[in-house]
């Protein structure tokens, strides 16, 4: 309600009481804040450190590049950490043809929980890295290190391995980590198929799915979700396909406090391992994908396909700031529907 006020009363009294108002609309935000926060469902912590690790881990082996010992080493490496967490894992090895004519010996890496319940999320990240830096004005024919570029999102998967593996309550429903392989092969500039060559592990697994007829309720796929300062706009194919799955997590990870990192802004389409899930497999993924936003000369992280992509460019804040809110967004999923 508007007081009138007569005039002898100061201009000082109007300030007050405005400042008043002010105060008071900022603490009910505040209090709104809290309450939103507050009312999510209980969740484990996501540990940062453990995360990072598991990034270090991936980077040691050295190039991820398939047909190279590291590849190999790297997907064994996957294969039992899946099952010392207690995961069903399949393999899927299949033989991928690039671009340029290659035969690559490739295999996707599947790692499933509580493989009984019928509802199930998928989470993906691709796992190879890519053979030749492109981007790097001194090294192009060197292989990238892959750190942030393959490596982070696989290393935010296996934290919440670990973490799902230690939760004694038990999540009521399913979730499958799948480690695409041969995703980073592709040359945009000469391939003449749709996905310009990337993308072969997530097509293969799409056509032919680990379990037949396999689907999920919804999909996330992580891509570059390790470097400093990382900022995640709304990816374009994620909101044409699955854009009720976009405010989901969205809106978790600005409940969890994370609004810095997962921007609300719409961001380019980009070609990644999502696409074949929505096109061919017929369900709704979305691409948590760092994205530099008002930069009209990179699109990426300032390392993307350089040799620079190593472990100087992550921060544990940013696997953090993924990594806890989809464990959220898993655990919201578990409660039932009042």
């Amino acid at each position: 309600m508007i007081h009138s006020c007569p005039l002898l009363r100061s201009l000082t009294l109007l300030l007050l009481m405005a400042g008043l108002t002010f105060s008071c609309q900022t603490r009910n935000s505040s209090d709104n804040t809290t309450e939103q926060t507050a009312a999510l469902p209980p969740a484990p912590n996501f540990n940062a450190d453990s995360a990072y690790a598991f990034v270090a881990r991936q980077v040691a082996f050295g190039p991820r590049v398939p047909n190279s010992a590291a590849h190999v080493q790297t997907g064994n490496y996957l294969v039992e950490t899946l099952k010392k967490y207690g995961f069903t894992v399949t393999e899927q090895p299949f033989t991928a043809t690039t671009y340029d004519g290659k035969k690559l010996n490739a295999r996707n890496i599947i790692g499933s929980y509580n493989p009984q319940a019928s509802k199930r999320i998928m989470l993906a990240s691709h796992w190879d890295s890519r053979p030749f830096a492109d981007a790097d004005s001194t090294q192009k024919n060197s292989p990238v290190p892959g750190a942030n570029d393959g490596a982070s999102g696989v290393g935010v998967l296996l934290e919440i391995a670990r973490v799902l593996s230690q939760d004694s309550t038990k999540l009521s429903l399913g979730v499958d980590l799948v480690f695409f392989d041969a995703e980073d092969w592709g040359n945009s500039a000469v391939a003449t198929d749709a996905y310009a060559g990337f993308c072969l592990g997530s097509q293969y697994w799409a056509a032919n799915r680990h379990i037949p007829n396999y689907t999920a309720y919804f999909g996330v796929l992580l891509d570059m979700v390790g470097a400093k300062g990382a900022t995640f706009p709304k990816e374009g194919y994620s909101t044409k396909n699955a854009n009720e799955v976009v405010r989901n997590v969205w809106t978790t990870a600005s409940q969890l406090g994370y609004s810095t990192y997962f921007i609300d802004q719409q961001g380019p389409s980009i070609t990644d391992d999502h696409v074949p899930v929505n096109e061919i497999a017929k369900f709704p993924m979305i691409d948590i994908i760092h994205m530099q936003v008002n930069n009209l000369s990179q699109t990426f992280f300032k390392e993307w396909h350089t040799t620079e992509d190593d472990m100087d460019t992550i921060d544990p804040a940013t696997l953090k700031a993924v990594g806890q809110t989809l464990i959220q967004v898993l655990y919201n999923e578990a409660q039932p529907v009042i």
